[in-house]
């Protein structure tokens, strides 16, 4: 600890460098559970120590980086400005003194220090600091100072706040305090304040889920996903019950190959998600709580929920493929094992491609989940998620396409008037089943694109959980519509057996 007996013949690089140490990422662990003794002030130590050194340096300019720490001192008259750190913008208008020193140190990772609470709750929280740390001292006074932080987690836009750490908060133990200090802007990746006082500060943002629907969000997530998967199952054992009687066909035996791995897909995909949310724990709906998340096991769960949402699109693609196929080219005659082996080509070939090209680019710098938030693809490191976005929206879009032209074709020249009685019933209950499905999935992923644009919305929020967790239900009626025309059969079949 540093303070009037300290012994500064240690140079300040040494003395950064031992703090770099006590702040790095791999001590958080250690700070969570000091931070956790309620009759301890640990990091408020660690902080006041800084302090003191940062009142304790030589009068002069230089400056000294480290890994997490970067220390900068100026002399100056009246005025002063200056970008720390290249997230960090510090300005002083009209001090009317000269030959001022400002000492200021920058902290990359003092979030693993300092704890979020502030005000006068101390237990629950939902705050996060979103911002760099940077202590200021000036052998002067001022009451105008300006401090422009760039977002460390720009989705964040909810409720920020300009504090600076007070000592006394909470019987000395310290915390956010924002007194003295105002927002004047909240840009989309930077929010600019004004204090009136110089000390340590940052800037503390609420969740991009808004607290009040978390808890919403959580039981409308699990209770849909449950239904999924029960409906899901329901599905398949229909489909075995009906699968000779309604695969007479090339065209009706290729539509309910894609049926079934369509809900296989969509079954798996929902199991790795249940196991994806069991083993992660957000850490901005859990502040205070160890939530470090098993990177190898999120992985995983990330990988299979990522390439299974995508064969699910890819075999509704097969689906449109098919319908287009089997409308338009009515002449060209495709082999039972040249549909499958395309198929599953496309199906999972795709989809299998894309999840490990994207796990490869991004899993190395630590940038494909959402790391102790949730697993799945990244956003705000890598646009991981994008590997998923584009390429499901894109078969949304073409299937639309596929539609129109299959509609355009049915009208000028009737339903496949080449074809036999019950190829043209399978190709009309595929139009039907594509109809129904295309927009509702891409209803469904448009929404969750539109959580990325506002993250605080609560409506889309709540509509996008319902949507996604009981898409099923919508499966489960196209599969009906699919099935109605052949109800004799089907009752024929059970009678019989």
């Amino acid at each position: 600890k540093f303070g009037p007996n300290s012994d500064f013949s240690l140079t300040p690089q040494n003395i950064l460098e031992t703090v770099n140490v006590l702040v790095s990422d791999e001590a958080k662990d250690s700070w969570t559970a000091l931070n956790a003794n309620q009759s301890r002030n640990t990091s408020s130590s660690l902080l006041g120590s800084m302090e003191f050194f940062a009142g304790s340096l030589p009068t002069k300019s230089f400056n000294v980086t480290t890994q997490l720490i970067q220390l900068n001192q100026d002399i100056f008259d009246n005025s002063f400005s200056a970008n720390l750190n290249s997230s960090v913008l510090i300005e002083i208008p009209e001090t009317n003194s000269n030959h001022l020193t400002i000492t200021t140190l920058t902290f990359s990772s003092l979030s693993n220090v300092l704890p979020a609470r502030n005000g006068s709750n101390q237990s629950v929280n939902d705050n996060i600091i979103n911002g760099l740390v940077v202590l200021v001292k000036l052998n002067g006074t001022t009451k105008n100072v300006s401090l422009g932080f760039d977002k460390v987690n720009k989705s964040l836009t909810f409720n920020p706040q300009c504090v600076f750490w007070n000592f006394s908060l909470f019987n000395s133990l310290g915390g956010w305090d924002n007194a003295g200090c105002k927002v004047k802007s909240n840009d989309k990746g930077k929010v600019t304040c004004h204090c009136n006082h110089l000390t340590s500060f940052s800037i503390l943002m609420s969740t991009s889920i808004p607290k009040a629907i978390q808890d919403a969000l959580d039981i409308i997530t699990y209770v849909g996903v449950g239904i999924s998967m029960g409906s899901l199952v329901i599905c398949l054992i229909i489909e075995a019950c009906v699968w000779k009687a309604m695969t007479r066909n090339n065209t009706s035996y290729m539509r309910h190959v894609s049926i079934v791995n369509i809900a296989v897909s969509l079954l798996i995909a929902d199991i790795w998600f249940i196991i994806g949310a069991s083993i992660s724990k957000n850490s901005l709906e859990n502040p205070g709580e160890d939530t470090t998340t098993p990177i190898p096991a999120c992985t995983a769960a990330t990988f299979f929920i990522h390439f299974f949402y995508l064969a699910l699109f890819f075999w509704m693609l097969i689906s449109g493929l098919l319908l287009f196929y089997r409308t338009v080219l009515v002449f060209s005659h495709m082999s039972k094992s040249t549909m499958l082996a395309i198929g599953f080509s496309v199906g999972y070939g795709a989809p299998l491609i894309i999840a490990v090209v994207t796990v490869a680019a991004t899993a190395p710098s630590g940038g494909y989940i959402k790391e102790n938030q949730a697993c799945w693809l990244n956003w705000d490191k890598t646009r991981a998620l994008l590997a998923f976005v584009i390429p499901a929206l894109t078969i949304v879009v073409i299937n639309f396409l596929i539609l129109i032209v299959v509609l355009y074709k049915m009208l000028r020249r009737g339903v496949g008037d080449a074809t036999q009685p019950d190829e043209r019933n399978a190709v009309v209950v595929i139009a039907r089943c594509l109809a129904i499905l295309t927009p509702f999935f891409g209803l469904t992923w448009g929404l969750g694109v539109g959580t990325m644009v506002d993250p605080t919305n609560k409506g889309i929020h709540i509509v996008f959980a319902l949507f996604n967790s009981l898409q099923v239900t919508e499966y489960i009626g196209a599969l009906f519509s699919i099935i109605v025309p052949y109800t004799e059969i089907i009752i024929s079949f059970l009678f019989s057996n």
